[in-house]
């Protein structure tokens, strides 16, 4: 969309409306943008590539600021989504696709990693404590043992996801981590499920990523 300098924008921290930080938020020409992604100096050719991906190939409307000791991607939105009085037709609206199946896959390799390395009884407590974290927080679509079953188990980028907001993923993210490291006594587990994301497409992995990067918990997934 556009490459834009640091003097032609102006960056507020404002206050998220389920979140207990603020967040910044880039104003360019009365248009609201939040931040995707961050890119040292050095990695200019890396943020122009995930740039250029979004605008041209996924039709998002982002924009690139040049900063001297970064470069940084930022994705158009209304702010009325991130402070709050949404609309009706705003109002828990699903998170991207992409984000729910790079979450799926990352819980489907936490529960084969478990039983792998740990065996069957290890994976069944696991699959016992996760449906609870699903009732407990009111995901919606799971509602049964049978229905975390095909969660478990099912391709998520060949059947169609469940309908979750981006705080169900976070609250997932978070417990997954926690049900890791129960298991395996230590936070080591986290690279090798990262893999997992290798199975989307280059851009929704990126993508996914770059919001995992930016979100509350990328220290636990870093």
């Amino acid at each position: 969309m556009f490459i834009l300098k640091r003097q032609d924008v102006d960056i507020k921290n404002v206050q998220h409306l389920s979140k207990d930080q603020p967040i910044p938020i880039l104003y360019y020409q009365e248009q609201t943008f939040r931040l995707l992604s961050v890119f040292a100096a050095a990695q200019e050719e890396e943020a122009m590539a995930l740039w250029r991906d979004l605008t041209d190939n996924r039709g998002k409307a982002c924009v690139l600021l040049e900063e001297p000791e970064r470069f940084s991607i930022w994705g158009k939105i209304r702010l009325d989504e991130v402070v709050g009085q949404e609309s009706d037709a705003n109002a828990n609206r699903p998170a991207e696709q992409s984000l729910i199946q790079g979450c799926l896959l990352i819980l489907q390799a936490l529960f084969l990693d478990i039983e792998d390395l740990l065996g069957n009884k290890q994976a069944d407590l696991f699959s016992k404590d996760i449906t609870g974290v699903f009732s407990q927080w009111r995901f919606p679509q799971v509602t049964s043992a049978k229905a975390v079953n095909t969660l478990l188990t099912m391709d998520p980028l060949a059947t169609q996801v469940p309908p979750w907001e981006e705080h169900h993923l976070l609250r997932l993210l978070e417990e997954m981590h926690r049900l890791g490291k129960d298991s395996f006594g230590n936070a080591n587990f986290t690279e090798r499920l990262l893999d997992a994301l290798e199975d989307l497409p280059t851009g929704d992995r990126k993508q996914f990523l770059a919001w995992l990067q930016n979100s509350p918990h990328s220290k636990l997934w870093s």
